[in-house]
């Protein structure tokens, strides 16, 4: 670092006689040697003629000296730099003489020209401590040198000396404080700068332009062009390369277009970087075929217009179109270097291919590329997309730097093969972890429905001092969503918004949709109106949380008010509002939907949405009509539309029709024992025992067993679960007591217990205590127990809540004066004062 102050020797009273800085006139017989250093091409032939003119005795002229230290800089290497400062430290030592402006200036050229900045700036205190003052030639060159070390404060008091020593008006100074500036960050002072120049040539604009672009100010960076151009100012080819390139940022299109046509307007020459500029911009556009074209026509293509190709079909998913490019790179004769090969290896992970792959993974072992950890990276993600999880923990094995990328792409592909086990072992023994690795297990743990494993892990990574982003909310919001745990709901929120988390389209619309899942279908509404920008998916969220809730008719409502607003919707957001429909008992506003479809909106039905159909009718007891959109259905219904139909025969206790479905299932999917379990279930409502034996054996022959009922209920941050029939809960001695207390008070307000729901042969008594210890009866209590009154109850439910659960929870919300929400696998039912928000349909 250059942390020296330059200020106070700028404002030194001692100044040199302009004799110091004049070069003495030579003979003409001295003139030979000197004049032949300019064809020196090296430091070695400098060298011999640095001893010949030594022997001469024309070492001790200023204007020899100046030239030789000229043609160091020039060769440009740190050796011939070092040589050029020797030079001027001898002439110093034995002519007893500081130098001339001219040997310093040429010594900061050459430092700042080949990037050693904090030696120029160096050689420029040298100067000041001799009392030797810069020109106008000086600030260019050490502004330079600060820009590419970012040597901000040396920057500032050079800009400072600027002014005092009145070159505020200088262009080619002002336009080299733009650049650092704008290279610095500091987009604001380069402005300033600008705006206060009173002249400016093509550099003062283009440095601006590029400095905008080059900090995130894409949209600024094309308004100043063609700011520029209305000006009257020509750009050149860098100008241009600059804009396209903003341009590409922003995905403009049109601007774009705009500014390619000043390309031949103007003529302004067209160069490869111009070309690659234009191939990138169209790429990012998604005008693919424009920039095929424009790459088809260029007469001189270079391995970087081919990569720049090739990455961005690789990003768009254009495999196949990648590998072509390649074929063009190798019918030049031109040598695949690492870029190429990452947008190789990258396609060829995307197909799958595994002799692709080893074609990749042979020319990087012959060429030596392995060592790049870029491309074993991508090797270990392109195996591991193969299925070849051998060869990818191979090459890591292998890899001398592991980085934590490294790492990060073994975990990502044990997950994406489904071996979370092994990713989850990778986890664990990796040296250093960062956000990456963090959101790529808590991903894999809620896809795999490890959603209580996924919260913990999001608690640990907060106690490690990991800050979460937008995909790890994402991810946390989908488990808390899953899990049903309003408190942790309210908590994730709060977080997202204390920690600034940036909240888009999709981070809202998960909070949308896991607060409808969690039963606050007023905070996912909230979020949803404070939404500035919606696309379908939003609206989608927001119409689920209404039909949750079962208030179809808003869900319909949203539903309008999207197509009001333009929105198109897709075959997603009609499968939420016919679902609404079906909980609403909504049948003429389905039915309409489902004809919209084809007719209005020109998407053809599929089956999911002839089986939400299927089973709005059936709910609302129309099994027959159900039965006729099955067999009038245009496609072959699946072993889930007669899944439907049995559900709604249990529900309105059909038994033939219940037997039909049951055997199309049968022919479809025998190896679905859930659809037994409903028909016995079926036959058990019925009291046809013997078929029921019928289907539990032929259940206990497949060695299935039924799911049993399960609830589980949040209290002070922690999920409780219960099982029906299962008292081996730790607080279960204050639980049974408040059982007992609940039955004996719904009683005396009337409650009969519904016998028909206990699925066993055995007599009424022991049906009454079965039914008595239903997971979600065993969760209320506990609620009772442990929460202060008033205080709603929260319920989660892995099944459909029984008519008997129902209405006892109906009669416990007006006893207790407690608001009770249960979630069962279909939706929310809201229970206040007696009553249930889905009016006993469900």
């Amino acid at each position: 670092m250059a942390a020296t102050s330059l200020s106070p020797m700028i404002i030194s009273p001692t100044l040199k006689t302009l004799q110091n800085q004049t070069h003495p006139k030579t003979k003409a017989n001295d003139s030979y040697q000197t004049d032949s250093l300019k064809y020196s091409k090296n430091l070695t032939e400098l060298r011999k003629l640095h001893c010949q003119i030594t022997k001469q005795g024309l070492i001790h002229q200023a204007c020899t000296v100046s030239k030789l230290i000229s043609i160091c800089t020039e060769i440009g290497s740190f050796d011939s730099l070092t040589y050029a400062k020797n030079i001027l430290n001898q002439f110093r030592q034995y002519n007893e003489d500081d130098g001339t402006l001219f040997m310093y200036n040429s010594l900061i050229r050459g430092y700042s020209s080949t990037g050693l900045g904090n030696e120029a700036i160096w050689v420029y205190l040298e100067m000041l401590s001799l009392g030797i003052f810069p020109d106008k030639y000086t600030f260019p060159f050490l502004l330079s040198a600060c820009t590419k070390i970012l040597a901000r404060g040396e920057g500032f008091q050079l800009h400072g000396s600027v002014i005092k020593m009145g070159f505020q008006s200088d262009v080619f100074i002002l336009n080299s404080l733009i650049h650092f500036y704008a290279e610095c960050g500091e987009i604001l002072l380069a402005r300033k700068v600008f705006d206060e120049m009173t002249e400016r040539n093509v550099v003062s604009w283009t440095s601006l332009i590029c400095g905008y672009a080059r900090q995130g100010f894409a949209e600024e960076a094309v308004e100043l062009f063609f700011e520029m151009v209305e000006e009257g100012t020509r750009p050149n080819s860098v100008t241009m390369v600059c804009v396209i390139s903003a341009c590409a940022k922003l995905k403009d299109l049109e601007s774009g277009e705009r500014a390619r046509a000043y390309i031949a307007e103007l003529g302004v020459k067209v160069n490869t970087l111009m070309v690659n500029a234009l191939v990138d911009m169209y790429m990012k556009c998604g005008a693919f075929d424009t920039a095929k074209q424009i790459f088809d026509e260029c007469g001189e293509k270079n391995l970087v217009v081919c990569n720049t190709i090739m990455s961005n079909y690789v990003r768009e998913g254009m495999a196949r179109e990648a590998l072509a490019i390649l074929d063009e790179i190798l019918g030049h004769r031109l040598m695949p270097d690492k870029v190429t090969m990452l947008s190789t290896i990258s396609a060829s992970a995307q197909l799958g291919n595994i002799l692709w792959a080893k074609c990749c993974h042979g020319y990087v072992l012959r060429n030596g590329l392995e060592g790049w950890d870029s491309i074993s990276n991508a090797m270990i993600d392109m195996y591991m997309k193969c299925g070849k999880q051998e060869m990818a923990c191979a090459i890591f094995d292998r890899m001398a730097n592991k980085t934590v990328v490294s790492w990060n792409s073994l975990i990502a592909g044990y997950i994406r093969n489904g071996d979370v086990a092994s990713a989850w072992e990778v986890f664990n023994n990796m040296p250093e972890s960062d956000l990456v690795s963090w959101n790529t297990i808590i991903s894999a743990l809620v896809q795999e429905s490890m959603f209580k494993e996924a919260i913990e892990l999001f608690r640990m990574m907060q106690s490690e001092g990991v800050k979460a982003d937008r995909v790890t909310m994402l991810s946390i919001a989908s488990a808390c969503g899953y899990l049903g745990a309003l408190d942790l709901a309210k908590w994730i929120h709060a977080y997202i918004q204390k920690k600034k988390v940036p909240c888009d389209i999709r981070l809202s619309t998960a909070l949308i949709d896991m607060f409808a899942r969690c039963g606050d279908p007023l905070s996912a509404m909230e979020i949803f109106n404070k939404m500035k920008k919606r696309d379908v998916s939003a609206w989608t969220a927001a119409i689920g949380a209404m039909a949750m809730e079962g208030n179809g008719k808003q869900a319909i409502e949203l539903f309008n008010e999207m197509l009001r607003q333009g929105v198109k919707p897709d075959g997603v957001v009609f499968v939420g509002s016919l679902t609404a429909c079906s909980h609403g008992g909504l049948v003429e506003q389905g039915l309409d939907l489902l004809r919209s479809m084809k007719l209005v909106h020109g998407i053809s039905p599929q089956i999911v949405h002839y089986g939400c159909v299927v089973d709005l009718l059936g709910r609302a007891g129309l099994l027959e009509e159900a039965l006729d959109l099955i067999k009038s259905m245009p496609m072959e219904p699946n072993d889930v539309i007669w899944g439907s139909l049995l559900a709604a025969c249990r529900m309105h206790g059909n038994v033939d029709m219940a037997g039909y479905a049951a055997e199309k299932i049968k022919e479809l999917a025998s190896e679905r024992t859930g659809i037994r379990v409903l028909l016995s279930n079926i036959y058990a409502s019925a009291g046809k025992w013997t078929d029921v034996a019928k289907v539990r054996l032929q259940l206990k022959e497949k060695g299935a067993r039924k799911v049993p009922g399960s609830s589980s209920i949040e209290i002070n941050g922690e999920i409780q679960e219960f099982t029906s029939g299962d008292e081996s809960h730790p607080e279960m001695s204050h639980i049974a007591p408040m059982l007992d207390e609940m039955h004996c008070r719904v009683r005396a307000a009337g409650h009969a217990p519904d016998l028909t729901n206990v699925l066993l042969n055995v007599d009424e008594q022991e049906k009454e205590y079965l039914l008595s210890r239903h997971s979600e009866k065993l969760a209320m209590a506990f609620g009772l127990v442990t929460t202060n009154k008033g205080m709603p109850i929260r319920v989660v439910k892995n099944l459909r809540i029984c008519g008997d659960c129902h209405s006892f929870a109906k009669l416990v919300s007006k006893i207790y004066d407690r608001e009770i929400v249960v979630r069962d696998n279909n939706r929310f039912h809201f229970f206040q004062r007696g009553v249930c928000s889905c009016n006993d349909y469900w």
